[in-house]
């Protein structure tokens, strides 16, 4: 089950539904700002694969 924390869960809601909902289905822990970017830099490269 993923998890953000409170401390980056402002940013993480400003993300679209489906980007969120993606990142909730990866099971990953995203306890600060760095997590995020790397979830998203994550996804972007399994996008142009």
């Amino acid at each position: 089950m993923s998890y953000v924390a409170p401390q980056v869960r402002d940013k993480f809601e400003t993300l679209s539904v489906d980007l969120k909902n993606i990142i909730l289905e990866k099971n990953v822990q995203i306890n600060n700002l760095h997590d995020l970017i790397r979830v998203l830099e994550e996804i972007v490269k399994e996008g142009e694969e």
